[in-house]
Parts: C-alpha cells; structure tokens; sequence
C-alpha cells in the first residue's frame, strides 16, 4: 500500500462494520476520493465480538427500513464482490407471553408488508411447526420472520471493505487519529503516519465515538454497556435434526424474557438483556483503557442465572449442552437506544455513524443513509429516529448511564404509547412544575422538560402497569375527556416548557426570511404559520414566526427541534443577518377556551380584541408577556410567553382569575386529540421529509407569486406532472384501539397510504386519523380501511378542512 494520502475528500474514523459500510456507499455513489482510518485492524471494536443477529424488526418505521436494506444488501454482497460470507437467513420465531406482546407483532407485521415483506403473526398452535422443540403452553402466540438470519461480522466487514478498495477507496489500519483543526475551511487530521487534510470528516468509532467527539469540542450523548452471550457445544439431537432437514432452526426470540436463542452450528448461542445489567468505564474508578481492541470483560455469568434458566425450560434441549465459550464485551448505547447518523451538531463538515447498539444489522443501511447524507445533503427517508440533532446538549453524563441502562435492560420492552419511561427524569422542570404537580400532573419528557401529559383524579390509576397497554381506554382516558370538554366549554391552560426560540435580526431579514419559507412573511404585529422545504419541496421543519419588527422576528419551533432548526437556520443564513437562540430565556402557557378572553380581561394589560394571528406585548401580574393569538387546541385562545423569572406569578394570577369561569388544566394528551380534530400538524410525525408540502395537504402554505424560494422548482414540477399522494383526514370505525403511527390504510387488497397520527377526537366522538393516501382516493366520502393490530377497520375520507369547527368560527371568536 502506497504512503498515507495527504488528502481526502471524506476521512472516516472507524473501521468497523459501519464504517467499512459507510466507506461503500461513498464509493458506490461516485465519491471515490474517500479515506477510512482505522487504530488497529478492521473489526477490532464491538464488530469483532458480535453475535451477527440480522433481524428486520423494528416498531421505529425508519430503522425497519434501515434492517430491511441490510438484509437485502448481504444476500448478494459476497457474490458482487467476490468475497465469502456466512450469511444464514434462517428466519426467527419471536415469542410472546401477552395478549399486548401478539397486539405490537400485528402491528410489525403490518409496517412489514407495507415495505414488502411478509412477517406471520403464529398461534401458539403452530409455533412448533416452525421450531418443534419448544415449550409452548403459556405462550400467546409469536411472530414469524422468514427473513431474519445471522451473519459473520468479520466477513461482512472485510467484504464491504473489498468493494470500497474495488471502487478506489482507500483504507489505512493501524492508523489512530490523534488530534484535529480547522484550516482554510477544511479539517486537518493528526496522525501517527502524517496528517490528512479533507473536506469532510466521519465519526464511526463505536464505542470510542465519545472520545473521537471529544477532539471536535462534541460530547458524544452515549454510554457503554457490558453485554454476553454464552456458546453452547455440540447436541446430538439437534446436529440429527439439522442434518435430516437440511436447514438450521429459526433463530428464536423469547422476548418477554429477554434473550435470545440461535443455532450455531449444531450447538446454541444464548444472548440474554438482563436487569439489573452493568455499565462499564461509566464512573472513575473504572476509566474507559486507552485501547481495548480485541478484548473482553471477564465472564459475569451470576446475573444471567435467572435467563439460562428460563431458555432451557423454553427449549430443553439446551439442558443436553455443555457450556464452551462466554464472550462478554462492550456495546455502546445512546439514551434512547438508536444510533447517531447524521450531521454533528454544531461542527461544520462533520458527521456521525457511531454508537450502533445493534450494528451488525444496521451497518448496511446506516452506509446507505451517511453516504445520502454526504453526498446529497438529504436521505430517501426521514431519519430523525437516528438523527444526532435530536439530542440538544442538556443529556449529561448521569443521564446517559441511567437510560443506556434502562434501555439495556428492556430492550425488548414495548413501547406503550402512553407509557413514559421512568429512568433519567426530572432534568429539565418548567417554573411552575410545583403548581402543577399539585393539580396531579402526570409527566412525561419532551427534549429533557417534563410536561403534564395529563392530570390524574381521585381514583384514578396513576401505577407505571397502568400505562402499559394498547387500549384507547388506559387510566389517562377519563381524565382527557374532562379536559378536553373544559376547553371546549369553558378553558384550559397548558403549561409547555422546552419551546426552541430564535430571534432574527438584521437589514434584510423579511427578504432573506421569505426566500427561505414557502409562504408569505407576516406582517408587522401579525404571525403566521412558516414551512421550510428542501429543494426537492420536501417538508424539513415547521415554526411559528412573530415580526416584532421590519426586520426583526421570532421564531418558534418545537423543543426537541432546538439544534435541527438552528443548524438550518445558520446553514443558509445570509451575510449582516444575526440568529440568536433564545429558548432557555422564556416559558409558556397555552389559554383557550370560549372563556380564555374573560379570564385574561381580568389579569392582563392588553387589547383582546386584536385578531387571530396577532400578537401584542402586555402585562400580568406586573410582569411584561408576549400575548399570541393562537390556539394548537383550535379554539379561542392565547399562547402566554414571559420571562422564566416572571412565570410563577403569571401563572398564579390567570389560574386565580380562572376559578370562577371553570378553568382547569390539560395536558399533552388532550392535545394531541385537539389538534387532530383540526388537522394540525405535529413535527416529524404528520411533518417530515418522507413528504412533499403538496402531499402534506400544505399547499395554502405556498406562495406560487414569489420568484424564489427554496423548493419551489421541484414542487412546480411536482404540480405539473401530478401529485400522486395526497393528505386527508379519515373518520375510522375503529373499535378499542386507536390506530398508531404508520398504520397502514387500505383500498380493497391494495396498500393505499399510512397514517402519520391518529386518535379519539373528544369533542367529535369519533376515532380520527391524519395520513396520505394515493391521490385518486383522496376524495370526500371514499370507502377505505385502516389496519389496526392486524384488524383492518372501515374508514371514510372526510371534506378537506378540519373536523371540528371547520369554518374556524371558535378560533377568530
């Protein structure tokens, strides 16, 4: 190999399976000039130690279509590149236990064939037919995953690393980086055998990312766990079995129990999640070593004693094996247990694909979507799940342990969509979260802040049990109802901590603000609803904006939108223009109700007779707010914005005025069943890239007389040719259950759309769902169905427009 080129156009720091995958799919898509940097051998970090499980299950739809593109991927790698591979597609058999376990598999199983693949929801009755030595007789039933298998991870890494050779990348091992800077607008990287100077830069260091972030000023949000898995030896039985039906038993995943169970060879690899489980180089005691390649923990078998267990009374012919190999090695994890593949917040030219929990089946489709990333500044789907931006700085070092942990030891938890994870909370308190504790809020997190997502009463069931299942009807029902009818006749207030808020200043900032938006700018004294397209007219984010001025605006967004928004915002920001992140500095209440503008008449220093859409500065309690005339719950209303010192007494003076006209609270529950029954959007679920403005229905959000903006060539065209999927609203008859994200919707046998949010609208009675469906089916009062838990339910279209109130007569009242 020639010396270490002195320049690059992309160096990645990593040389696992990601890395190696990454440096492919640069290669594959025309960037050949492309360097991988590796401290030791290729695979020497969590790839080498690997189990190699490729599953395609997933409840996130955008890491099941990452696990998807893997297992395609693998199957013809080896053959397009001239290098062996063990690849075992064997299928899996996940078990269930519950009726609520069979309800998230018919879920799955619908995401799946909506991607194309066909995933079998079993009885227990045939379980044994895919795996016939099992223990069946307290099960519910499973889930069948004809595409699932296991990989050699060395094999998979070194031929990923062969195409980007065959394509002219290039690969240097043994070649740490060990310092970086900026120069000229390029990175400059140190190492042992000289520097590199490139235009952009990869972390993809596993669990070493956190130190390769270190040297760019970023702290990596990300912890290492320990995890084993126990190598069984040879069973006669199951070597007899193998060899008379020419084919390895499914993998098998006792999910409930947390492990799982794989034939390997003739013997088993037991891989259990347990809890309590251990965290490594987490406390200073116990320093992350300055190279741990090739190495393991020592075997900690005492806390698996529960699960070895329970796998061989699941499947005794485990008992017949003699224990061969413990492999106990490290795997990192952020808090929420999903990678990090996108831009590096804050650090210009700078990416990360690191922190792979699951990498080896991950590894194909995270190369697939950094090389996206780099190479056209967007991916083919929306990848917020994995996005590093979604973590806002505030997630400190205590933090990451406790969910890495608690993500760790539920890995194969269902995530209930009222359910909120207890480990890690109470970082980020609104200033009033003492008054509304009292009133019996019940939190869940949002970017750190804890909102009430809805208020218990007497009686009600406010246990973590409580929270776990499916149906509509859980213990938080009773209470939105209450809530929701108080804002419909009388008011609600909503404490919303977290708001992410810019002020945009400077000569030219309504020209430079309009070329960026698809809409109109509002006037002075007026807001307006503001949509960002990127230049294939697809929707990247959604703020509010306020001019306070000529050239003077804020900007709203939502909490957990904080660095994607800013970092857009600062990315296309013109020359003499300022943005400056204001979010720490204020809070919010939301008031509305028919009686919001008799509650503020006795507390406020403002004109309420102002418009829908207009904002005014005011005083309460002595203290100077930003009054905004709009409602996210689609009735009379105000948004409260003072300062964070200001708030408690704003809060005590309009909750005192509204006692006498009936005022209570209501939490983020009731209003996502508000905003749904106006067809408001909320972001990245209803609002994201997987969509165009003119199929998200946004279409009165473009301004077609505006010479320039961003997207407007490509949602021209779109228009031209024909938009082929369009957004409705849906009235769906549909039983105990509401619909959840991506539920499927059909016409007849033929997939027709998703849903992006769905649920009970309170003041309607009626179960409602917002989605896109094909474009000829968009038309008031066609006949569809959406798939709920495998049940697929009538549906209707309703008229454009909302639901409740549609002439907008209770909001401008």
């Amino acid at each position: 190999m020639a010396d270490l080129p002195g320049s690059a156009r992309v160096v990645i720091i990593g040389g696992g399976a990601v890395g190696a995958s990454a440096l492919y799919h640069l290669a594959k898509a025309g960037w050949t000039d492309c360097l991988l940097l590796e401290k030791n051998e290729l695979t020497a970090g969590s790839t080498w130690h690997a189990a190699g499980n490729v599953p395609t299950f997933s409840s996130s739809w955008s890491i099941m279509n990452m696990q998807r593109y893997s297992a395609q991927l693998y199957r013809t790698l080896g053959a397009e590149v001239d290098y062996p591979m063990n690849y075992h597609v064997t299928g899996s058999v996940r078990l269930g236990h519950s009726t609520e376990r069979l309800l998230e598999f018919k879920r799955v199983a619908g995401m799946g064939r909506y991607q194309g693949m066909d995933l079998e929801v079993l009885g227990v009755e045939e379980i044994r037919n895919r795996y016939p030595f099992l223990e069946t007789h307290d099960l519910s039933g499973a889930l069948y995953d004809p595409y699932d298998g296991d990989i050699d991870p060395a094999q998979l890494t070194q031929a990923l690393a062969k195409g980007a050779r065959q394509m002219g990348a290039r690969i240097e091992r043994f070649c740490p980086v060990t310092a970086v800077r900026r120069e000229g607008g390029e990175w400059l990287l140190t190492t042992p055998k000289g520097e590199v100077r490139c235009e952009y830069v990869v972390n993809a260091a596993g669990y070493y990312a956190a130190e390769v972030g270190r040297m760019f000023g970023r702290r990596v949000p990300m912890m290492v766990m320990s995890h084993q898995y126990l190598l069984f030896d040879t069973i006669p039985e199951l070597a007899r079995w193998s060899q008379e039906v020419g084919h390895k038993l499914p993998l098998l995943r006792d999910v409930d129990s947390s492990y799982y169970l794989r034939q390997e060879k003739y013997g088993f690899n037991l891989g259990p999640y347990e809890n309590p489980c251990r965290a490594h180089w987490a406390t200073p005691d116990d320093p992350m070593p300055e190279d741990f390649s090739f190495q393991l923990f020592p075997d900690d078998l005492e806390r698996l004693e529960w699960h070895i267990a329970d796998a061989m009374a699941r499947v005794p012919l485990l008992e017949k094996a003699a224990l061969q190999k413990v492999i106990n090695g490290p795997i990192p994890y952020t808090p929420d247990g999903n990678p990090l593949i996108g831009p590096m917040p804050g650090v210009p030219n700078a990416f990360e694909a690191c922190v792979f929990t699951f990498g080896i089946c991950q590894a194909g489709g995270a190369g697939k979507v950094l090389a996206e990333w780099l190479t056209e500044g967007a991916t083919e789907w929306d990848m917020w799940s994995c996005d590093p931006r979604r973590f806002t700085g505030w997630e400190d070092h205590d933090y990451c342990v406790k969910k890495g942990m608690e993500v760790y030891g539920h890995e194969y938890g269902i995530h209930f969509p009222h359910y909120a994870w207890p480990a890690g909370r109470d970082k980020r308190l609104s200033p009033v979260h003492d008054r509304t504790r009292a009133l019996g809020a019940q939190y869940g997190a949002y970017n750190g802040w804890e909102r009430a997502l809805w208020y218990a009463r007497p009686g009600d069931d406010t246990s973590e049990a409580g929270q776990q299942t499916w149906a509509r009807d859980g213990a938080w029902f009773g209470a939105m109802a209450a809530e929701c009818a108080a804002v419909r006749d009388a008011a609600g207030i909503l404490d919303l901590p977290g708001f992410s808020r810019f002020r945009l200043t400077g000569p030219g900032a309504a020209d430079w603000l309009s070329r960026q938006i698809t809409g109109k700018v509002p006037a002075v004294g007026r807001l307006g609803l503001c949509y960002f397209a990127d230049d294939q007219g697809r929707i990247v984010t959604e703020m509010s904006a306020a001019r306070l001025a000529e050239d003077e605006f804020w900007l709203i967004t939502a909490a957990t939108a904080q660095l994607h928004d800013r970092e857009w915002l600062e990315r296309h920001l013109a020359p003499g223009l300022s943005i400056r992140d204001e979010s720490a500095d204020w809070a919010t209440q939301i008031l509305t109700g028919p009686k919001s503008r008799a509650i503020l008449g006795e507390v406020a220093e403002a004109d309420l007779s102002r418009p829908w859409l207009s904002w005014q500065t005011a005083r309460i309690a002595g203290a100077e707010v930003l009054l905004m005339r709009v409602s996210f719950a689609g009735e009379l209303g105000w948004e409260i914005h003072s300062r964070v010192g200001d708030t408690p007494a704003v809060w005590d003076a309009v909750w005192a005025a509204g006692q006498a006209q009936g005022l209570r609270p209501f939490g983020m529950f009731a209003l996502d069943s508000l905003r749904i029954e106006k067809g408001y959007r909320a972001w990245k679920g209803d609002l994201s890239t997987d969509y165009t403005l003119l199929q998200g229905g946004l279409e009165r959000f473009i301004d077609w007389s505006k010479p320039e903006f961003r997207g407007r060539a490509a949602l021209a065209a779109e228009q031209q040719r024909g938009v082929t999927r369009r957004f409705v609203t849906l009235k769906i008859e549909a039983g105990a259950y509401d619909p959840p994200y991506m539920a499927t919707v059909w016409a007849g046998d033929q997939v027709a759309g998703e849903l992006t949010s769905g649920g009970w609208g309170f003041r309607v009675g009626a179960c409602l769902g917002l989605g896109v469906v094909r474009a000829d089916l968009a038309v008031p009062g066609t006949r569809l169905e959406v798939e709920i838990f495998g049940t697929r339910h009538a549906a209707e279209v309703l008229p454009e427009g909302p639901v409740w109130d549609p002439t907008n007569a209770r909001l401008r009242g």
